[in-house]
């Protein structure tokens, strides 16, 4: 999967101008699974090109990396899958075994010391993690930050007290009103091009989509 990633970041990078993107503002979002393996196709990218790298993409075509509810560590997160129901063996299968389980651990992988160098190629790297998360335990976000700060990389942690898994991306924009995480993604990238109109990344206050029953029912019965 990570290889499929990395070819669809590298049709986007190279492709953007001609569906009428702008090939200087491209930014990589993922969340929960999602954000694992962007993380991964983002550090593999960055050691390959300190390399003899023969991809059709650079990290440096990236302006930031935006991780939500993102595990890290595949190491750590084993014995707590298992306890939620994804059960040590089939997740060791889907992994290719558990000798698999270090290679992709982005957290575990920027602390090796040969990777120093590939480390300050990174984009900038925006995590987001809600205190509440049951599936991702939001400190899979805070050491995956304290590794990239140890090695000089640009990165950022936004913690939501009390939000789960999927409030983020999911309840919370049914809810409506200010949406903070959007919010704090729009800061980012207007402070990354001053140039761009205030009206152009204004954040609309949406409308309630959903009645709060009905997201308190579906947080009951959702396994996230």
């Amino acid at each position: 999967m990570v290889e499929d990633v990395s070819r669809g970041i590298s049709f986007v990078c190279n492709n953007i101008a001609s569906y009428g993107g702008d090939p200087e503002r491209i930014y990589l979002v993922g969340q929960s699974a999602g954000a694992h393996i962007a993380a991964c196709t983002l550090v593999n990218q960055a050691i390959s090109e300190c390399g003899e790298d023969t991809s059709t993409w650079s990290v440096v075509q990236l302006k930031a990396y935006f991780g939500i509810s993102g595990g890290y560590n595949l190491l750590n997160l084993v014995d707590h899958f298992h306890r939620r129901g994804l059960y040590r063996s089939v997740f060791l299968s889907i992994m290719e075994g558990e000798e698999s389980l270090k290679k992709f651990s982005p957290e575990v992988v920027v602390k090796e010391v040969a990777v120093r160098s590939a480390v300050s190629l990174l984009p900038r790297i925006i995590l987001f993690h809600g205190t509440a998360d049951c599936s991702m335990p939001s400190a899979e976000s805070e050491a995956f930050l304290d590794a990239l700060q140890q090695r000089g990389a640009r990165a950022d942690l936004f913690l939501y007290e009390g939000k789960t898994h999927t409030d983020l991306f999911l309840q919370d924009p049914l809810r409506g009103g200010r949406d903070k995480m959007l919010e704090e993604i729009v800061a980012v990238i207007q402070n990354d091009d001053p140039g761009l109109s205030a009206q152009h990344l204004a954040v609309p206050v949406a409308r309630r989509l959903v009645p709060e029953f009905m997201l308190r029912l579906a947080g009951r019965v959702s396994p996230f």
